[in-house]
């Protein structure tokens, strides 16, 4: 079942690099009585989100914060180590929070996994922005294709808020 305007997020852990190392954070831990801002991407350093949806949310990253938002989450079912150095060649300005998704729970969770098998990428996420309020889902922009960033932009959500 795919998630909707108006659910709960499900329990599920992230793996976050800190200065201290690997560290497991839970959905409670990063949504619960906060705004956020969590926008998904199929993999890290792939040409669309790259290129395209990180440079997005990055361009908006002052302006989601200026309308109430706590905090910018990125999510991909990538390894903790892999989102660290990607975190560490885009995220000049320390904007957001990188969060693995490293064996896709949680994309399997909220129903929005699909399968690139067939390009080498295994199981990923689909690509969306999501604003999360105290955990539940307020809004909710998914591509129809992972090529594609036309409504999952950061500029989308900020004409959102």
């Amino acid at each position: 079942m795919t998630i909707k305007v108006g659910d709960r997020l499900p329990d599920a852990t992230f793996r976050i690099m800190t200065e201290d190392g690997v560290q497991t954070k839970s959905t409670g831990d990063i949504f619960k009585g906060k705004k956020v801002a969590l926008f998904a991407v199929p993999g890290a350093y792939t040409g669309t989100c790259h290129k395209q949806h990180l440079p997005s949310i990055f361009a908006s990253a002052r302006a989601i914060k200026d309308k109430g938002v706590n905090e910018i989450a990125i999510v991909s079912v990538n390894d903790v180590f892999v989102l660290s150095a990607w975190k560490r060649d885009t995220d000049q300005r320390n904007e957001a929070m990188f969060l693995a998704d490293g064996n896709a729970e949680f994309a399997k969770a909220i129903g929005l996994e699909f399968d690139g098998s067939e390009k080498g990428l295994g199981i990923r996420s689909k690509r969306y922005s999501m604003l999360v309020e105290d955990g539940v889902v307020k809004k909710l922009n998914v591509e129809d294709s992972p090529g594609k960033v036309e409504v999952s932009g950061g500029d989308t959500l900020v004409e959102q808020l």
